[in-house]
C-alpha cells in the first residue's frame, strides 16, 4: 500500500503521465513486492524553466529531472531491494525522459507501521488482523 509522489520537469501529457505511471508501478510490485492493487501514484509536472539545478534551470542545463517520494511500511523491505529499486527507477526515468540530470531524487520513506495506514486502519492493525 505504498503512496508514490513524483515530480518530473515536463509538460504533461497523457502518454508520459501513462508510461511514468506503469514503469513505476512495474518496479514496486517486482522489486519492493507492493501490491499493484493497492498502490497509490500521484504524479505533479515542472515546468523545466522553473527546476533549478545548481543555481540554473533545467531548461538551461539541457536535461530533464524527476524527484521521487514512496512510503512503505517500515521493515518490510531490506537494503538491497531499495538499492535494486533506486537503481531500476532511475534507469526507467532516463529511458522515458531521455537526458536525465544526476541531481534526480529517489526517496524511499519507511514508515513505522503504527503511523501509516489507509482505509481507516493503520499498517500495524493489519499485520495483527490479516
Amino acid at each position: 500500500m505504498p503512496i508514490l509522489t513524483v515530480k518530473i520537469s515536463a509538460r504533461r501529457s497523457d502518454t508520459l503521465t501513462d508510461k511514468v505511471a506503469a514503469m513505476l508501478a512495474e518496479h514496486t510490485s517486482t522489486i519492493l513486492g507492493k501490491k499493484p492493487e493497492v498502490t497509490a501514484i500521484a504524479i505533479s509536472y515542472i515546468d523545466p524553466r522553473d527546476w533549478i539545478i545548481a543555481g540554473k534551470s533545467l531548461q538551461s542545463h539541457g536535461k530533464s529531472s524527476f524527484a521521487l517520494e514512496i512510503k512503505v511500511t517500515d521493515e518490510t523491505n531490506t537494503k538491497d531491494e531499495k538499492k535494486r529499486y533506486i537503481e531500476a527507477v532511475f534507469s526507467g526515468f532516463a529511458d522515458i525522459l531521455g537526458d536525465i540530470h544526476e541531481e534526480s531524487y529517489i526517496h524511499v520513506h519507511d514508515v513505522r507501521a503504527a503511523s501509516y495506514g489507509y482505509g481507516g486502519k493503520t499498517q500495524e492493525f493489519r499485520y495483527q488482523h490479516p
